[in-house]
């Protein structure tokens, strides 16, 4: 019988055995203080500029990030860096948990979620149909894809811990993040002025920007920038489209394990998920099953809210910058495909509704 050390590397779906193999030596907490220190005063300072210029936060701390990449040249950062990029984000993810219910689903009604699953499914379908147009990664375009089909950053890094950086290394990784970031708020400028000019009603419109927009923040901003009555709506479809995180992580674990072909697709591959997933879908089920007190809930958001900025920005950290240059044009091309779809098959599912 096989070992799981002999399974082909389509069985690494979250991008953690090939760590296994070669473990780092044993580090104390003192090794961890350089990098982790230098990524909370750049997300303090991202932060900072956010508030104070109306900027947005992740945009705000990929660019900070960015401009100290630099410091990752130093090796007593790498340690931290690892921490934040890796841990804090997986943290970040079980926390992003405490913001979904059960009851979001029931609140949609079944027509505008089958809509919706429809919407999300063919953004991944399209846009990663579409990478060898672009000559493009399958799994960069998965990754830009699943991250406007979901919930934006957000999502694009729980989809990186799956894929893992040796499928898509950081530079593409961070190029994703910034075109995400950017298309998201073009769209909250954007749609809403589209949404009136095509003389929608509120729920509609609710329904097309909470659909359509990449982040949470910018999908509610949008919606309550049309009507307070669309905001409402907008934010339902969005949080729902948040509830449906760890499904389409599964389906997407699925197909990498699957991915492999030949004699490695055969093999039967145990799908094992990662504790970080079942932290989410187990803190999801308990605010379904009880009512978590708002104390609660606010502070798991902020927590998550932190971490995964701090995870943001030791990610553009580590990115080498020469090798984001070299990305060209075709880098964004899957995240303006699943854009462009994303709107246009919401726009087409409000007619229907």
């Amino acid at each position: 019988m096989a070992s799981e050390q002999s399974w082909p590397m389509a069985a690494d779906l979250y991008g953690e055995m090939h760590l296994e193999a070669a473990r780092p030596a044993k580090r104390r907490w003192r090794d961890y203080l350089p990098g982790a220190l230098v990524t909370a005063i750049a997300a303090l300072a991202a932060a900072w500029l956010a508030d104070h210029y109306a900027a947005p936060l992740v945009l705000m701390g990929l660019l900070i990030g960015l401009a100290m990449s630099f410091l990752s040249q130093d090796p007593r950062t790498h340690a931290g860096l690892d921490l934040m990029s890796q841990t804090a984000l997986r943290i970040g993810i079980v926390l992003v948990g405490a913001r979904i219910t059960a009851g979001q689903f029931a609140e949609l009604g079944p027509l505008p979620f089958a809509l919706l699953v429809g919407i999300m499914l063919a953004v991944i379908l399209i846009t990663v149909a579409s990478a060898r147009l672009f000559r493009q990664d399958r799994h960069a375009a998965l990754l830009a894809g699943g991250a406007t089909a979901i919930c934006g950053v957000s999502a694009a890094l729980a989809l990186y811990s799956l894929i893992g950086d040796k499928r898509v290394d950081q530079a593409r990784f961070t190029m994703t993040l910034v075109g995400i970031t950017v298309a998201s708020a073009l769209a909250m400028t954007l749609y809403p002025i589209l949404a009136a000019e095509l003389a929608l009603s509120d729920t509609q419109a609710g329904f097309l920007i909470g659909a359509s927009i990449h982040d949470v923040a910018q999908a509610i901003g949008g919606g309550f920038s049309f009507s307070p009555q669309a905001g409402e709506v907008a934010t339902i479809v969005k949080l729902t489209r948040v509830a449906l995180l760890a499904p389409m992580l599964m389906l997407v674990g699925l197909w990498l394990a699957r991915a492999g072909g030949g004699d490695a697709a055969k093999r039967r591959i145990p799908l094992r998920l990662p504790w970080f997933i079942l932290g989410f879908l187990a803190l999801a089920a308990l605010n379904s099953l009880v009512a978590l007190p708002r104390p609660a809930v606010d502070a798991a958001n902020m927590a998550a809210q932190a971490l995964l900025l701090l995870a943001i920005v030791a990610t553009a950290m580590k990115a080498r910058l020469h090798l984001l240059l070299d990305q060209g044009w075709r880098s964004f091309a899957p995240i303006v495909v699943a854009t462009l779809t994303s709107f246009l098959l919401a726009l087409a599912a409000v007619e229907l509704m």
